[in-house]
């Protein structure tokens, strides 16, 4: 598949946003964009007024939030541990095989994981755990990696990448987000590290304050999307 799997160095750095301008700036510019996220948890502690991932990817690419996402949680816990609470266990080959059906019919596939590479989407027994990194590996798509703009992202940005590239994974950027109008001395010089040590592309999303397809697509334009993906094949 042609497509992308966005990564986020931790839980909350902003990677459905990446996602969703990834998914609306290539809807804007001709390509037929599907998304997929293998589950999405904390539908039952959102705060007023915002929506949840799935909801937000579907209406940047016109698909119901159902084919978007296979599964959903009430409480914010990983995956595999909301699954387990629910009374089920998210099953790998379901997972991969709702991934390339999301992506069957589209252009671009743009896949989103849940919290970092490391977290389990399915541990029982423990002992064969399955990733967020597997899936990504199993889909066979280039990472890209959202990430905090601010102090402490060195390290988990090279960790990220590590753990990408330690299971064959292609990193194709490192998003920094959201990134500040005018950014500090520490923030353009965690950019130039975080550049420097990995040979990584560094990328920045502004904040997005409307989170609608048209500002998502704007901001998103900014970004390397067509660069990272390639030409279309054919």
């Amino acid at each position: 598949m042609r497509g992308l799997f966005i990564t986020g160095t931790d839980t909350g750095v902003g990677k459905t946003v990446v996602a969703a301008a990834l998914c609306a700036a290539l809807q804007a510019g001709g390509e037929r964009v599907a998304a997929f996220k293998p589950a999405v948890t904390g539908v039952d502690e959102l705060e007023p007024g915002t929506v949840a991932d799935h909801d937000l990817l579907a209406r940047c690419t016109g698909q119901t939030p159902e084919a978007v996402t296979p599964h959903v949680f009430g409480p914010a816990l990983s995956p595999h541990l909301a699954a387990a609470l629910a009374g089920s266990a998210l099953d790998p080959g379901a997972l991969i095989r709702a991934g390339r059906a999301a992506g069957a019919d589209a252009d671009v596939l743009i896949a989103e994981g849940v919290g970092g590479l490391m977290v389990p989407l399915a541990a029982v027994p423990l002992a064969v755990e399955y990733l967020v990194r597997d899936l990504a590996s199993d889909l066979g798509l280039p990472v890209v990696i959202a990430a905090r703009p601010g102090l402490g992202t060195i390290n988990h940005t090279l960790l990220t990448v590590a753990a990408a590239r330690a299971a064959g994974l292609i990193v194709r950027a490192i998003v920094l987000t959201p990134w500040p109008a005018e950014p500090s001395v520490m923030e353009r010089s965690n950019a130039d590290t975080i550049g420097a040590l990995t040979g990584v592309e560094v990328a920045f999303l502004p904040r997005v304050v409307r989170l609608a397809p048209q500002e998502l697509a704007a901001a998103g334009a900014g970004l390397g999307a067509a660069r990272w993906l390639g030409a279309r094949a054919g």
